[in-house]
């Protein structure tokens, strides 16, 4: 009664590591030699003749093998065991000749990973007909919706098969397939299914083109087709399959930066259903004691420091805030200039497309999804519980310069500063004029380093870019 082994390789393996001799004597298993690795005290010329030795001893060794004078033998032995593989009590993929002579083997020797007196023929991968039950609707952490075909349980390469993913619906029209169809199914490599063909002739009558719904399968928003590529996506980003995705999004460095929030606490606390959606995160504190009881986040001391680093991202600058919604199109470039533009979220949410598209490098498609973003009643209601967890909605920034000492250069900042952090540095060089950029291009004008640089380091220098410290780029400014 009990669920059965996915295929042998699983079962056997599983029955080896077990610890209870009485279940492995149970499942009763059993084996076949198919090469002599080592003998001690007798020895073998040949390949052939220690399958005869075993043989004699009462040994079980692979069936079906032939001793091949020429090439064309080998060919003919190949063809064979292709022909007869469905009728062995295991599942193969292919066939291997090797060089019979030991002595032979010996003076080939082997590469670093394979036997050079040894080479394996692979058959085409098995292909069998199954009937279409149903064409299912997922969607993906990044709003991708991916259509998969249901259908009727075949066995492939020793394993049970009952599904197969269609990609998208250019994938779906090109095989035009549909419920009810009958339709060909292999494994790519052996290991991934895929759908080949569609049999027309034995389509039932009534059955009609699929096409996937604008409608999120999760959540029921608006899906619409990505420019320039195949892909269908939710347009909500409050969508629960796009939840994980959109909080560590959320609390990533270049947004909130709440350190320590990875993605293992993230799937904890989504999945027990103390996270809903990015608001959620600043009333975690209101469930401390269940939190440190079931262990979501560690004990009470790792809670604690969690806690308290949500408490402190409240008072981010609102570009960081901005970069966090997950507007499409708007990531943290587009955040610090519209925080330049807008003082507080709240002006934010009442501009107009005209006043956005006058926004420093803001084009039609960004201006429109900020529209879509704050006239969404979904994102209405999170906004309001952000404002009354008591999250910065107000530009920390003067509306003054410093200075204009650094205007028209950009920074990248990497490895560990000496006496300042990050952000830091990034509100440093904002104050004077500069902008910062996350990655190292030609339009970089300096790369600042600290200890433990990486590839932005190695990309600099192959790009040739000047490279300061900490003390350079202060005295710069100085």
């Amino acid at each position: 009664g009990k669920k059965l082994f996915a295929n042998p390789r699983n079962c056997a393996a599983g029955t080896l590591r077990q610890l209870d001799l009485s279940v492995v004597k149970e499942r009763k298993l059993s084996l076949f030699v198919f090469n002599v690795q080592d003998a001690e005290g007798i020895t073998f010329t040949s390949h052939s003749e220690s399958f005869d030795w075993l043989k004699k001893q009462g040994i079980k060794v692979i069936e079906g093998y032939s001793l091949c004078k020429t090439a064309q033998e080998v060919w003919d032995a190949i063809n064979e065991i292709g022909e007869n593989r469905g009728e062995f009590s295991y599942d193969i993929d292919g066939a291997v000749v090797k060089v019979d002579d030991l002595a032979f083997r010996e003076q080939l020797g082997a590469t670093s990973k394979v036997p050079r007196w040894a080479v394996a023929y692979k058959y085409p991968p098995e292909e069998k007909e199954t009937v279409v039950k149903e064409i299912r609707l997922s969607v993906g952490r990044t709003g991708r919706i991916t259509p998969t075909a249901i259908f009727e349980s075949i066995r492939l390469c020793g394993t049970n098969v009952e599904r197969a993913t269609l990609h998208n619906q250019d994938r779906i029209d090109e095989l035009d397939v549909r419920i009810g169809d009958t339709i060909v199914v292999r494994k790519a490599g052996e290991i991934i299914p895929e759908i080949l063909s569609v049999i027309k002739d034995k389509r039932p009558e009534g059955t009609i083109p699929y096409e996937i719904s604008n409608a999120c399968p999760s959540c029921g928003s608006k899906a619409v087709r990505d420019d320039n590529t195949a892909d269908i996506k939710c347009t909500n980003i409050n969508c629960p399959a796009q939840l994980t995705q959109h909080i560590i999004n959320f609390v990533s460095r270049n947004a909130m930066d709440v350190k320590g929030f990875g993605e293992a606490y993230i799937d904890a606390l989504t999945t027990e259903g103390y996270l809903k959606n990015i608001a959620d995160i600043y009333y975690l504190k209101e469930h401390r004691d269940e939190l440190i009881e079931k262990g979501l986040i560690g004990k009470e001391k790792n809670t604690d420091k969690l806690l308290n680093t949500i408490e402190e991202s409240k008072k981010n600058d609102i570009d960081r805030l901005i970069t966090g919604f997950g507007i499409k199109n708007i990531g943290k470039q587009a955040a610090t200039e519209l925080s330049k533009h807008f003082k507080s979220i709240s002006e934010l949410e009442k501009a107009s497309y005209d006043e956005l598209i006058t926004v420093n490098n803001m084009g039609d498609i960004s201006a429109r999804a900020i529209v879509e973003f704050f006239t969404d009643e979904s994102n209405k209601e999170i906004l309001e519980r952000l404002a009354q967890a008591g999250v910065n909605f107000n530009s920390l920034q003067d509306g003054n310069l410093v200075d204009n000492s650094l205007e028209g250069l950009t920074f990248v900042i990497t490895g560990t500063l000496p006496t300042m952090g990050r952000s830091d540095m990034e509100k440093l060089i904002k104050d004077h004029g500069g902008k910062v950029s996350g990655s190292v291009s030609k339009k970089t004008s300096f790369l600042i380093a600290g200890d433990n640089a990486g590839s932005k380091l190695t990309k600099a220098n192959e790009l040739e870019v000047e490279v300061l410290t900490e003390e350079e780029i202060l005295g710069r400014i100085k």
